[in-house]
């Protein structure tokens, strides 16, 4: 006989948290978000830890390498997506670790035959000011000069000017050794006032840049999340189908932790991916599992290694899981019974694993849900879709802003790695959509605004982290009168202005 679960699942939309007491130290300037990412033992620490409890999803839609960048800036993780080639998505999370280690490699090259026309094209490809001439084009050869903004004129100069003409020649420019220390290229900055420090090797080759500008990012950004060499922290996603050959290549990259992206994760095809990795890397390759929605999918996946576990299945803005093939679970309701059930491994083995949930946020307040719920850190695939940062297009829809957003499991994404389907492994129908969400600016600005209010919930229920709001939240179930009585109701709204 099949099991019927006596109660209906909810979502986050039919809870509301109950005020705690809050003494005069608990205020949201001093509230910490700082949460683990991947298991730990009793009496230690978490050898991956955010400082903001968001990651964004491993989408194609979401998260690349510019993404990434922007959201370690703020404190939290991208996880790369994996449907594309594995050496692309390999210099994706390169790119990133290259970034913020102050020696970067130069993507924006050119010949000094090429032209002025050549130089704008490149800075409107990159978006990058600062150009290296070398006497191949290439990020490694000779280095003869460098161009920036203040070396031509739009306006006064004829676009077919050779870039030899008015680029900064070598014996001009001020260059360092390629074995000299970031603190020594800093000091060498800021002794001649520069922008950029080219570091060639002993026969003139171009190796790196190091910038200004990298410096002065680490006193705007003060919660960016960085390895033990100063370098962002970046994940990848990666599938039950090649991961032999990926996990290699993503790990060589420089990839700090891993996730499997698959449509149901209480499978044998998980544990055979995080068996591999285990008996190739033992622990020091950190992998995340899921997705599960019950107490079964959470202990299977903790038995089989997993670091971390996602939660959800359906929830999510462009999935249809739940419509086409009636699978899922109310997001709330599988988070809950999952918490507890880590809890209670946590209890039994001395062994901690952070819980992700993926899904069903729609409103800000329902990130302080999430993680009264138990949730160490929730994934977000719509909300970071929004951003200048995610890979997308924006595009004007009846006057409206707005950015292309697209599932996995859509016909336009044809990933049909993260199903594990046996057989062709063809994909017969959709699981997920292709749509548009409102352009929302910024990812900084937004973050901002959306960590202040789970900032302020948080101590308005008396906790000061996130530990503290697992063991201490007061959650209630709301009547669907309840919910309408929540908002604004019986007035006329002047404007729309204030942001849900």
């Amino acid at each position: 006989m099949a099991t019927y679960f006596d109660e209906p699942s909810h979502t986050f939309g039919e809870y509301l948290l109950v005020p705690g007491y809050s003494s005069a130290d608990c205020t949201p300037t001093n509230v910490s978000l700082k949460t683990p990412v991947v298991k730990y033992k009793k009496g230690e620490e978490s050898s991956i830890n955010t400082n903001i409890p968001l990651v964004s999803a491993i989408m194609q839609s979401v998260s690349d390498d510019k993404m990434a960048i922007a959201l370690a800036r703020e404190g939290g993780i991208s996880f790369i997506y994996c449907s594309q080639p594995i050496d692309t998505q390999a210099q994706m999370i390169a790119r990133v670790k290259n970034y913020k280690a102050g020696f970067v490699t130069s993507d924006s090259n050119i010949t000094p035959d090429s032209t002025l026309a050549n130089i704008l094209a490149l800075k409107a490809k990159t978006d990058h000011s600062t150009v290296a001439v070398t006497s191949d084009g290439t990020a490694t050869g000779k280095l003869l000069g460098l161009v920036t903004t203040r070396d031509y004129r739009v306006s006064r100069m004829s676009k077919d000017t050779k870039v030899k003409e008015f680029m900064t020649k070598f014996e001009d420019l001020i260059c360092g050794s390629d074995q000299i220390t970031l603190s020594e290229a800093n000091d060498i900055i800021w002794d001649h006032k520069l922008n950029a420090l080219p570091l060639i090797d002993k026969d003139q080759n171009l190796k790196y840049l190091v910038f200004r500008k990298d410096y002065d990012s680490h006193k705007e950004y003060e919660r960016e999340l960085l390895d033990a060499s100063k370098r962002y922290i970046v994940g990848a996603g990666i599938n039950t189908r090649d991961y032999e050959e990926r996990v290699p290549a993503l790990v060589n990259a420089g990839s700090d932790v891993l996730c499997i992206d698959s449509s149901e994760g209480f499978s044998e095809w998980q544990k055979r991916t995080i068996d591999f990795i285990r008996k190739k890397y033992g622990e020091s390759v950190k992998v995340g599992a899921g997705n599960v929605v019950d107490r079964e999918g959470f202990l299977f996946l903790a038995e089989a290694g997993a670091d971390f576990v996602k939660v959800g299945i359906g929830g999510g803005s462009i999935c249809i899981t739940r419509e086409q093939k009636g699978i899922g679970r109310g997001q709330a309701t599988a988070l809950i019974e999952v918490a507890n059930a880590r809890d209670q491994y946590f209890k039994e083995t001395g062994i901690y694993i952070p819980v992700c949930s993926d899904g069903g946020i729609v409103h800000d307040y329902h990130i302080t849900l999430a993680l009264a719920m138990g949730a160490d850190f929730i994934m977000l695939g719509r909300y970071f879709s929004r951003f200048d940062e995610s890979p997308t297009n924006k595009v004007n829809i009846n006057g409206s802003y707005m950015k292309e957003y697209w599932g996995e499991g859509s016909n336009r994404a044809r990933n049909w790695q993260r199903y594990d389907l046996g057989g062709d492994g063809k994909l017969s129908f959709e699981e997920g959509v292709d749509s548009y969400v409102p352009y929302a600016g910024s990812l900084k600005d937004n973050v901002t605004l959306s960590l202040n209010k789970v900032r302020s919930t948080m101590s308005n229920c008396g906790v000061l982290t996130i530990p503290e709001l697992h063991k201490n939240a007061k959650l209630t179930l709301v009547s669907a009168t309840s919910i309408v009585e929540g908002g604004s109701h019986d007035v006329l709204l002047k404007d729309n202005s204030y942001i849900k």
